[in-house]
């Protein structure tokens, strides 16, 4: 056998994988060379776990005190002479991994942890070591850190929290909890977990392979115990003896299912009312599940019983008013059900209960009750004070029927125009009433009760002051019209004219409207609408005689008494177009020679006889004080 051979085989038996000791591998195409092997002959390849003879295997968390020994390096060119140097670069090249330069042995420096990084790759080249020629090209190679079972299995969290519904069958899925271990997942059982129970039986499993929990007992009722605690272990090396474990906490709580119907726990309840009164039933679920309705069996004129949403109570309420001194005792029957069923659990159960509910109407100081609420009362404007208005009445519902009294409340009648005898109740004036300027009075007459002052009752009362006919109609507006000079008679004046009155009659307003049947220069055509129009009586009127004219009209209404006023309109006299369209309302100037009167000639020399005598008397003035 040649002595290439005798190499080649001795490196095969390095490459078997020994604990503690390292694993030569083919370092690239010139392993042949490298190794001494020809390359005519066959390379063997080792396929358990994924090895290629390319990789040195180095097992992890190595202990020893010496360097770990990896493996070996060696060239055919290498003739034992000392003139072949080795040389290693690659990840942790000169520091983690070092080689003999002479031998070409490699060793680790430090103790390597698979965790951390998992395969070095490193570079190897023959050189001479006096020329420094590459005797063989720079062939790569890798160094696998072996794995071993160093790390325990992790949970993410301390305490797990979970839940499932209370009465579930075994083998109800309640949660999956997992573990990690850093350990190599590829390589022997290091990472392999499997899944234990330590606490929590006999009520719930464990599924040894996934860590999915699941019920184990039936029947488990939230009302008897509704948390549990379970320690979940994962171990590693499939379970084995000496396997690495890490356990967590799974609190599981029991949800409520409505598996318990209502019920009672007394079968009549007593209720003093004087208001409303309070029953309850019992039912142990939660939630919605708790949720009950309560209704009168039959249904009651006097009495009705609805749910209190927050507590769950029956409420009994009172549909009328209770006399205690009319009935004191009622008894009716009570059903109460859940308001959502699940109907897994209502086959063989009724759920629902009965109580008979006794009531005893209870005597109470109730305050004074009006006869009527409110009262609206009618009285008539320019009644005189102390004029009778109406009557209010109050009465003590009690059994004792104690005397109450009468008051106004006075921030109602801020004008103190009312009062209330404080005995019958009374109501009279203090003022006149005009309902020209209030036509609605609302005020509060209150009755206390003598013997308890604290016992009030207040009543609304609208007083309606009715009207009566004391206020006289008038023009709607001011009025201001013109007549043409021209015009003829009988001719339309452009403006119609319209009253108002303050009253309100039953029946409406009806105004007539009227002038001096003597008056010669116009007339009035009452439209028996309440308006009117007025006519030119004559023509030919001229601004020369008259530019304005005042014409009284008398205003009367229909209703008693009777009352009328007289307004004024305003004529003025203008030179309008031939269509009748005003031009000019001035008063006309004319001068001397034309037309000028005697009376008008006699004013003017008046005035200037005037003027003459205050210059001459101021003359003579200011002669007096200069002398």
């Amino acid at each position: 056998m040649t002595t290439n051979k005798l190499l080649f085989l001795l490196l095969l038996l390095l490459c078997i994988p020994f604990p503690g000791e390292s694993l030569p591998l083919n370092p690239g195409n010139n392993i042949g060379n490298l190794f001494g092997i020809s390359d005519n002959e066959k390379i063997l390849h080792r396929s358990k776990r994924g090895w290629m003879w390319n990789q040195f295997f180095l097992l992890e968390e190595y202990g020893g005190n010496d360097h770990q020994y990896v493996g070996k390096l060696h060239s055919n060119m290498d003739k034992g002479d000392g003139n072949v140097r080795y040389e290693l670069t690659g990840d942790g090249a000169g520091t983690l991994f070092l080689i003999d330069e002479k031998s070409g042995d490699i060793h680790a420096t430090k103790r390597l942890d698979r965790e951390e990084k998992a395969m070095y790759i490193l570079h190897a080249k023959v050189l001479d070591r006096t020329t420094l020629a590459e005797l063989e090209p720079d062939t790569e190679f890798n160094i696998k850190i072996h794995d071993i079972n160093d790390n325990e299995p992790r949970f993410a969290k301390d305490v797990f929290f979970a839940s499932v519904p209370e009465m579930s069958e075994v083998g109800t899925s309640v949660v999956t909890i997992t573990a990690t271990d850093a350990d190599d997942q590829t390589y022997g059982n290091s990472a392999k977990l499997v899944y234990s129970i330590l606490q929590g039986q006999p009520y719930f499993s464990v599924d040894s392979e996934n860590g999915t929990i699941k019920t184990a007992l039936p029947g488990m009722d939230r009302e008897v115990k509704e948390q549990y605690q379970v320690v979940i272990q994962a171990k590693d090396m499939a379970g084995q003896m000496g396997g690495l474990s890490g356990t967590t906490t799974v609190s599981i709580t029991l949800t409520d299912v409505n598996d318990s119907p209502p019920r009672f726990a007394n079968r009549k309840y007593q209720l003093g009312l004087g208001a409303i009164g309070r029953i309850k039933a019992d039912d142990p679920d939660i939630g919605r599940n708790a949720e009950m309705e309560y209704t009168i069996v039959g249904g009651h004129d006097t009495f009705n019983i609805i749910t209190d949403q927050t507590t769950q109570e029956g409420v009994v309420i009172i549909k009328k008013r209770l006399d205690y001194e009319t009935k004191r005792d009622y008894e009716f029957r009570v059903e109460v059900q859940n308001t959502y069923l699940d109907a897994r659990f209502i086959h063989g159960l009724q759920f629902k209960d009965y109580a008979t509910v006794k009531v005893t109407v209870e005597d109470v100081d109730e305050p004074p009750v009006f006869g009527r609420n409110p009262y609206i009362i009618e009285v008539h404007e320019d009644t005189a004070a102390g004029s009778f208005v109406g009557v209010v009445s109050a009465r003590d519902p009690d059994a004792g029927n104690k005397p109450v009294k009468y008051s106004i409340d006075r921030h109602t009648d801020l004008e103190r125009l009312f009062n209330v005898d404080s005995v019958n109740g009374t109501i009279t004036t203090l003022k006149a009433l005009d309902r020209e300027m209030s036509k609605w009075h609302n005020i509060s007459v209150v009755a206390t009760e003598i013997n308890n002052p604290r016992q009030t009752t207040r009543v609304p009362v609208f007083i309606k002051v009715l009207d009566v006919n004391d206020n006289a109609p008038e023009f709607a507006m001011s009025y201001d019209t013109f007549v043409c000079e021209r015009v003829k008679a009988g001719q339309v004046l452009i403006q119609t004219i319209s009253a108002v009155d303050t009253d309100e009659p039953l029946v409406g307003h009806k105004f007539v409207f009227s002038i001096s049947s003597t008056n010669p220069n116009f007339t009035i055509d009452d439209k028996e609408d309440n308006t009117a129009n007025i006519l030119t009586r004559r023509g030919g009127f001229s601004r020369r005689e008259m530019s304005v004219y005042f014409l009284p009209i008398v205003i009367s209404d229909n209703d008693y008494p009777i009352q009328s006023s007289t307004s004024t309109l305003v004529i003025r006299v203008c030179a309008c177009d031939s269509r009748g369209n005003m031009q000019s309302c001035s008063p006309e100037v004319l001068p001397f020679s034309d037309g000028l009167t005697t009376g008008a000639l006699v004013a003017i020399l008046l005035c200037v006889c005037i003027l003459l005598s205050d210059c001459k008397h101021g003359f003579l003035a200011r002669d007096t004080r200069g002398r």
